[in-house]
């Protein structure tokens, strides 16, 4: 097994991807107590420090994890992407800064990468940080790794990609941005796509699998019920009538439902269902009442419902109430993107291919479905039917207009 620090580790959804791909969790350090609660719970051997990663020297994780010098293998995490708006603040890419106690995420995670010397990295972090005019980040990331290389004698460089996870078999359109460098200098290809949306045509010589969806991953927990997870709040009744794969667009004057909203006047995932025959859209780490998505019965997902569809073990717990277990998985990264990525590593970092099948990766469901039913609108929504007025677009919302008038 090959030596992982985790920083940032959260659930553990990343590592648990990479200990299926052959690589051990050395130490992980995590601020949140509920998620140390989580990885203690499953996997006592990961020696878990609930820190701020501010207040853990490299010195205290290189004696944790029983590291010689320069023996780690890959550094993984995912540095919270809120702090990055300090970013300017270190934009010249001085490495003294990393040692300030003022540093922000990116900077601790970098602080490590240079006084622990892994053979590799690995980062992830939402698709909005490589944005235009917003990719402050990606430029420090580049900056400090060249003055580390410099002072240091690395070569640490990095290649950036966009992942949809959808497209390598997990069965939810997840968007994430992975940052992978190694320290010899050596370029990471990212995997090719091995699914597809099968509403697209498929132009590759090798035709590719359809994406895996919700039924795959939780069809065969179609039989348990949960009236614990009823739909509740304002909305909660109005979701029955809603059918599988729709939301709150079905009831606008563009859907097939009564005029009860205007059209795009509310978030997508307002009133959000699970299509059977489709994957999962990105489960959500803090959504409101109203906010999927939801299971195709009206009900909230479970916890080991959103486990499959984040593709973690079946026999991982995520431990807490109700708001601590949505946070921990809507954070987390889909396990199976780890495992994928974490063979390639090992094969194009230590020469280690593996040949066998991943893991985590689950079987299609076979099984036949029905859509599930849809209801009447409740009475006490009917007041609501009358003429609204679509979204003025992008921009043009009243919000957008208030800010401007001040």
């Amino acid at each position: 097994m090959l030596k992982t620090i985790s920083l940032y580790t959260g659930a553990g959804g990343l590592d648990l991807g990479l200990e299926a791909a052959g690589f051990d969790t050395s130490i992980a350090v995590e601020f949140d107590k509920w998620a140390c609660t989580t990885l203690r719970h499953n996997r006592p051997d990961w020696n878990v420090i609930h820190d701020d990663i501010h207040q853990v020297s490299s010195e205290q994780i290189r004696s944790t994890g029983g590291f010689l010098l320069n023996e780690p293998d890959l550094l993984i995490g995912g540095p919270p992407c809120q702090p990055f708006s300090k970013a300017a603040y270190w934009s010249g890419g001085d490495t003294k800064r990393l040692d300030d106690p003022r540093a922000d995420t990116l900077t601790a995670y970098l602080r490590v990468l240079r006084d622990l010397k892994p053979k590799a990295f690995l980062m992830e972090n939402v698709f909005g940080i490589t944005y235009k005019g917003k990719d402050e980040a990606i430029s420090l990331l580049k900056n400090i790794i060249e003055k580390i290389n410099a002072e240091e004698g690395t070569k640490y460089n990095f290649n950036l990609g966009v992942i949809n996870a959808a497209d390598y078999g997990v069965p939810q359109v997840r968007e994430r941005v992975f940052i992978i460098g190694s320290r010899e200098g050596h370029s990471f290809n990212f995997p090719a796509p091995t699914h597809r949306n099968p509403e697209s045509p498929d132009l590759d010589l090798f035709p590719r699998e359809s994406w895996r969806t919700a039924w795959d991953a939780i069809g065969d927990l179609d039989h348990l019920h949960h009236p614990e997870l009823a739909a509740t709040g304002k909305w909660g009744d109005l979701l029955s009538s809603i059918p599988e794969g729709k939301n709150y667009l079905h009831h606008t004057n563009r859907g097939e439902g009564l005029p009860l909203f205007g059209w795009r006047t509310r978030y997508w995932s307002f009133l959000l269902k699970l299509a059977k025959d489709k994957p999962s859209w990105t489960i959500q780490a803090q959504p409101g009442s109203a906010i999927g998505p939801f299971h195709w019965k009206n009900r909230r997902l479970s916890s080991r419902e959103m486990c499959r569809l984040q593709t973690f073990p079946d026999d991982y717990d995520i431990l807490g109430g109700r708001t601590e277990v949505q946070r921990q998985l809507g954070n987390a990264v889909p396990s199976l993107i780890g495992e994928i990525l974490g063979r390639e590593i090992r094969r194009q970092f230590f020469q280690q291919p593996t040949v066998t099948p991943p893991k985590l990766l689950r079987s299609v469901n076979r099984k036949r479905f029905a859509e599930h039913p849809t209801e009447p609108v409740a009475r006490k929504y009917l007041d609501l039917i009358g003429e609204y007025q679509d979204h003025p677009g992008t921009g043009k919302g009243p919000m957008s207009m208030l800010a401007e008038t001040v």
